[in-house]
């Protein structure tokens, strides 16, 4: 009776031993997917870190050019503060008016025609050429015609057609001259008649000291 006993007993070691075997590799190799899949995890996530700091890197040198780029525009901005400061604050010494009932400006247009030329040249240039020290501000007006971003454009590229003809054909340095387009907001006279229309059509040269 006591041999199938311990036979029994026997079997029952072996299967138990093989079980737990059996679940001992299950756990491992569980175990072991794990770790794999853990791996493959922090591969992806220090790809992603090294992404990251290429992209940190490129948004500080985009950055830093950006900051560049606003300090020059800032000195530019603080440079044409200054001409426009030191032209308020100059007392007049002449000023000559250009106006289409004395000179020529095309509808539309910037270009100065000859009359406009000359008078530059008999008035404007001369005077400063004597006066090293006088500082130029030129002043571009228009019509009520048009809108006002129109008018605001029209108005700075007749001063601008005026401070070039002075520095190409006078000499006139351009640190000396400061260009103002004023529109047609400050018109000579209403804008009702073709001939009121013509005097607000201007561009005035004040010389300042």
């Amino acid at each position: 009776m006591r041999a199938p006993i311990f036979s029994l007993l026997i079997a029952s070691l072996t299967l138990a031993g093989c079980a737990t075997k059996r679940y001992v590799s299950k756990e491992v190799g569980e175990i072991g997917g794990k770790v794999d899949g853990l791996a493959t995890s922090i591969e992806t996530t220090q790809d992603r870190v090294r992404a990251n700091e290429t992209r940190i890197d490129q948004v500080s040198k985009q950055s830093q050019a950006g900051i560049r780029d606003a300090h020059g525009t800032a000195q530019q901005a603080m440079s044409k503060a200054s001409d426009a400061e030191r032209a308020s604050k100059g007392k007049l010494v002449y000023s000559v008016t250009l106006s289409d009932d004395k000179v020529t400006f095309p509808l539309n247009k910037a270009e100065l025609g000859d009359d406009a030329r000359k008078i530059i040249d008999d008035t404007v240039a001369p005077l400063v050429a004597e006066n090293r020290g006088v500082y130029l501000e030129i002043e571009g007006h228009t019509d009520s015609t048009g809108t006002r971003e129109f008018n605001k454009a029209l108005g700075e590229q007749r001063a601008m057609a005026v401070r070039n003809y002075l520095h190409d054909q006078e000499g006139v340095a351009l640190n000396r001259m400061q260009v103002i387009s004023y529109g047609a907001a400050e018109p000579v006279l209403d804008n009702e008649t073709p001939e009121h229309r013509a005097q607000n059509r201007r561009v005035i040269i004040k010389v300042l000291e």
